[in-house]
């Protein structure tokens, strides 16, 4: 996707009125919109044309949001799809529940459209694959950061090990890429919100808490115990690129 092409939006809910209105609205803001009932029209979707997000209803008839949001992120052609996932109940639980299994942002119903058309452009700024400015160093080249056995690709957006890529979302490609701005020093979740742009959730809820726990998933050789990104009690997280065990 550049910035000339209109995005590709596939909507996945079990409400053809929602589905109409998203499609009408989404369209005439310059995106563009394929909707789907199920998960069996949304694999089939996703055979035809890959979409730049996924819209993704938690309560669908048959297989609901988690589990094809579990599907998404386990095919390597989906494991990086930026996921907004909808719900009718609106309680943190279920706001929790959908990030940890790989949703990048969450709305409960019933939602502004506006508001539903800024998360996904959110998203969407987060997962294109151009590199910022802050990204580059002197005499244009991409930068790479290294700590332990990993390198983080700032160019390509990619996380390697020892060669190998590890799939990352957008959400912890961005997560990552500030820890690795910052490393040795204590980050607030309010540090974490004010860096990472276009993130719009409340900083007092667990949302954070869930994107690190995702991340560590990725990077710690034992998640519950981890070396890479430390938890600081009552203060934040620390990011140590040895892998220092505190």
């Amino acid at each position: 996707m550049s910035d000339s092409t209109p995005a590709r939006i596939l909507v996945v809910d079990d409400d053809p009125a929602l589905r109409d209105l998203l499609a009408e609205y989404l369209n005439v803001n310059g995106l563009t919109v394929e909707t789907v009932g199920d998960g069996v029209a949304m694999r089939a979707a996703l055979a035809h044309n890959l979409p730049d997000a996924i819209v993704l209803d938690l309560m669908l008839t048959g297989e609901d949001g988690l589990s094809l949001a579990r599907q998404l992120r386990s095919d390597p052609a989906s494991a990086t799809l930026p996921i907004l996932m909808l719900s009718a109940r609106g309680e943190e639980i279920d706001r929790v529940v959908g990030l940890e299994v790989g949703a990048d942002d969450y709305m409960a119903k019933p939602f502004s459209p506006r508001e539903l058309l800024a998360r996904l452009r959110a998203l969407l700024r987060r997962a294109r694959v151009s590199a910022g400015p802050l990204d580059r160093v002197a005499g244009g080249q991409a930068a790479q950061r290294r700590f332990g056995p990993f390198l983080l690709d700032l160019a390509a957006h990619r996380l390697l090990r020892d060669g190998a890529e590890i799939p990352l979302t957008s959400a912890e490609y961005d997560l990552l890429r500030v820890f690795t701005e910052c490393p040795n020093r204590v980050l607030s979740r309010d540090n974490l919100v004010d860096q990472l742009k276009g993130y719009e959730r409340d900083p007092f809820d667990r949302s954070m808490d869930v994107r690190v726990t995702r991340l560590r998933r990725k990077i710690e050789v034992d998640p519950g115990a981890p070396v890479y990104i430390r938890t600081i009690r009552g203060e934040g997280y620390l990011f140590n690129p040895l892998g220092e065990e505190s």
